[in-house]
């Protein structure tokens, strides 16, 4: 499952005895660029192609997924990355691999090799939502594996207008649904922050008040099922984005602004975002100069020493990804597919409502054992003021970067 797709560059990554495996692709190119990927994949006849479908203008099939059956059993991996040669070079991304799933025994039925986050349904419905034959095939081989040991959950978009009890199933309403169940509400969090990362943004609109600091913020300050929704303190949201100076000194140069596509047209109607960002730094796992294709989200304390909960996935901060509501709030309309997933205190049977973070990316076991690994350092720096953020279709020729360009 991915966006951009070189075949030969993907087959090539399996060692020699491996390329002729069964290779199922599933994309959302469209005309000439499903013809086009169609002539890459054609001198392999082990590669069969799935177009995912995309009725919504402005949609694309951005979840990044990894379906893999052995013999023993089943992993998934869910990822940032395109399958494309840069992307797995010099940048930064983030990736969960799961644990080897093994086969339940024949007969087996119903809920059995569940985990306690819910992540075999929710995976298995997340693949039915593509209406796809092909796909029911990998839905039912799902259900034939034990995902028990799972203990992450699953947060999906896929494109569609949804009304009433389909409202909560994809995209920030599916979030907010998971916080709310599955968190405590400690009153010392509410006015914990919120922190942003991503590599591509999208319209948001003439205000913070019109989505971002709206229906978005909301979903992601949820906390257990409080009722006291009214008196919300306003959360700090801090996104963090690369300036020109990151992108300018990063091991890639100018290019690695590729693949951080924010455009002028949309950067100038929105210059009340910029407020915003944070500077891109990564010194905790060596990874400062390494662009971020990652996208993460986060809840940590006012300290920095704590976190309330953590997302990967591939969802950049866009309504096209996360859904906007229509109707007076009686509809999520979302554009495009994508996937991540959420790790929460409670699944790893933390009941303090949070977790540490770990001083050192790669530091030893000194640390308590339930210390999570944010790829980045905190806190975030605010932009200063002659700082921009990257904008990839303007020229920049006021100084060079690391080669010279």
């Amino acid at each position: 499952f991915n966006y951009c797709i070189d075949v030969e560059w993907l087959i090539r990554q399996y060692p020699q005895e491996f390329r002729k495996k069964p290779l199922l692709i599933v994309h959302g190119e469209k005309r000439e660029s499903k013809a086009e990927l169609h002539a890459q994949a054609h001198p392999y006849e082990n590669v069969r192609l799935c177009q995912a479908k995309l009725d919504i203008a402005f949609g694309t099939h951005h979840t990044k997924m990894m379906l893999l059956l052995y013999e023993e059993g089943l992993r998934v991996v869910i990822h940032t990355s395109n399958l494309i040669d840069a992307d797995w070079d010099q940048k930064t991304q983030g990736i969960w691999l799961s644990p080897l799933y093994p086969r339940l025994p024949p007969g087996t039925t119903g809920s059995a090799g569940e985990s306690v986050t819910n992540f075999k349904s929710d995976l298995i419905h997340y693949l039915m939502s593509y209406n796809s034959p092909t796909l029911k095939e990998w839905a039912d081989i799902i259900q034939e594996h034990d995902l028990s040991e799972t203990r992450v959950y699953l947060l999906g978009s896929t494109p569609g207008r949804y009304q009433g009890n389909q409202k909560e199933k994809w995209g920030h309403l599916r979030f907010r649904k998971l916080l709310k169940e599955y968190t405590s509400a400690i009153p010392a969090q509410e006015s914990w922050p919120v922190i942003g990362q991503f590599s591509s943004i999208g319209s948001m609109g003439a205000d913070q008040s019109k989505w971002l600091c709206s229906e978005f913020r909301e979903s992601l300050v949820t906390l257990g099922s409080s009722v006291k929704t009214l008196a919300k303190p306003d959360v700090p949201i801090h996104l963090i984005y690369p300036t020109v100076d990151n992108v300018r000194q990063s091991l890639e140069g100018y290019p690695a602004g590729g693949s951080l596509p924010y455009s002028i047209q949309t950067a100038q109607k929105q210059l009340w975002l910029h407020s915003y960002f944070h500077k891109w730094s990564a010194e905790t796992s060596g990874r400062s100069h390494a662009m971020p294709h990652i996208k993460t989200y986060m809840r940590p304390s006012p300290d920095f020493q704590k976190i309330a909960w953590f997302l990967v996935t591939s969802a950049n901060l866009s309504k096209a990804a996360w859904g906007a509501l229509e109707k007076n709030g009686t509809q999520l309309m979302i554009r495009s597919y994508e996937l991540g997933v959420l790790f929460l205190p409670s699944a790893f049977g933390l009941d303090t409502g949070y977790f540490h973070v770990k001083k050192k990316m790669f530091s030893g076991s000194n640390e308590p054992v339930a210390s999570f690994p944010v790829p980045y350092d905190l806190p975030p720096e605010q932009y200063g003021s002659k700082d921009r953020p990257w904008i990839w279709n303007i020229p920049y020729t006021k100084a060079p970067d690391t080669h010279g360009n």
